[in-house]
C-alpha cells in the first residue's frame, strides 16, 4: 500500500505539530506540506515526537544499561537490540534489533533516523559516554544525519571534561568578550564568527557544515592585535580589531581589508 499526502493541514492537527516544508525549490523557496499519511507503513513512521521525548528515551537507555533499572526491558535485552544483525553488502550500514549501530572517533553509536515530507530527524545514542543528540528539521532535503555527528562532536568532549571531577576548568579570559560577535565578509564571503573557544579567541567562517575544522585559533600578540595560529603552531597573518565608543569591537582587519562587525537590532 502507497503512503500519500493528506488534505488535512498541519494547523488542524492539534495545533502543537510544527509545519513541514518541503525540499529547497530552484528559487530558493520551500513550499509547505500538507500531514503525510502513513497508511501501510503506520509502524514504522506512523507518529510523531518531540526533542524532550526523544531526550527522555535516550535517558532510560542509559538508566537500564548504567544501572540495571528495572524499566520496561532488562541491561541484556537492550544489548541485544543495540548488537549487530545485519550488515548490509556495503559493510557500512549494521543493523541490530530497531536501532542501526555505527563507529566513529573510535566510539560507538546507536540510534535511528527518522524522515517523511517536510520533516526530517535523527536520534544519535553514544550509551558508553552516556550522550544523546536529538536532531530536529520541520523540512525535506535536510541532512539530519551531520547536524547529529557535528553536535556530538562539538558538545561531547565539553559534556565529559564537565563531569570529570579531576579537571579543573581554566577560568575564561572576559577580556576577549568585546571582540566576539559576527562579521560581514561581504562582497567576498558570508559571515565570519569571532568566538571564545577553549579559552582562546577564535574566528570561523559562516556558513559551515564543520564547525570545529573550520575553527582559526588566535594568539594575542598587542593591544586589540593578534596573530593566526597555524596547524603545527606557529604563528600566521596578524588580525586586528577597531574599538567603537563603547569599548566593543567595530571592525576586523585582516589581509588589508576590514569586516564590519553585525550589530544586532534592538
Amino acid at each position: 500500500m502507497s503512503a500519500t499526502y493528506s488534505d488535512i493541514p498541519v494547523a488542524e492537527h492539534g495545533g502543537r505539530m510544527a509545519q513541514g516544508y518541503s525540499a529547497r525549490m530552484r528559487d530558493g523557496s520551500r513550499p509547505a506540506v500538507n500531514v503525510f499519511q502513513a497508511r501501510g507503513i503506520a509502524p514504522a513512521a506512523g507518529y510523531a515526537s518531540t526533542v524532550e521525548d526523544l531526550g527522555k528515551f535516550a535517558s532510560w537507555q542509559f538508566r537500564v544499561l548504567h544501572h540495571d533499572a528495572d524499566e520496561l526491558l532488562s541491561r541484556n535485552t537492550l544489548r541485544e537490540m543495540y548488537r549487530v544483525h545485519w550488515l548490509d553488502p556495503d559493510w557500512e550500514t549494521k543493523w541490530g534489533l530497531g536501532f542501526s549501530t555505527w563507529r566513529a572517533d573510535d566510539k560507538t553509536y546507536v540510534g535511528h533516523g527518522g524522515s517523511c515530507p517536510g520533516y526530517r530527524s535523527q536520534l544519535a545514542v553514544e550509551p558508553k559516554g552516556k550522550v544523546a543528540t536529538v536532531f530536529m528539521a520541520n523540512a525535506s532535503g535536510v541532512n539530519s544525519g551531520l547536524f547529529a555527528r557535528r553536535a556530538q562532536e562539538i558538545m561531547g568532549p565539553a559534556l565529559a571534561e564537565a563531569v570529570d571531577t579531576s579537571k579543573q576548568a581554566d577560568p575564561a579570559d572576559e577580556s576577549l568578550e568585546i571582540y566576539t560577535g559576527t562579521y560581514s565578509t561581504a562582497p567576498w564571503g558570508g559571515e565570519m564568527a569571532v568566538l571564545v573557544w577553549d579559552g582562546n579567541l577564535s574566528i570561523m567562517s559562516l556558513p559551515t557544515e564543520n564547525p570545529l575544522e573550520s575553527m582559526i585559533e588566535l594568539k594575542k600578540t598587542g593591544e586589540h592585535t593578534f596573530r593566526r595560529v597555524r596547524s603545527d603552531k606557529s604563528l600566521g597573518e596578524e588580525i586586528r580589531f577597531d574599538i567603537g565608543p563603547d569599548g566593543t569591537a567595530t571592525r576586523m582587519w585582516r589581509h588589508s581589508n576590514y569586516d564590519l562587525r553585525i550589530v544586532p537590532e534592538g
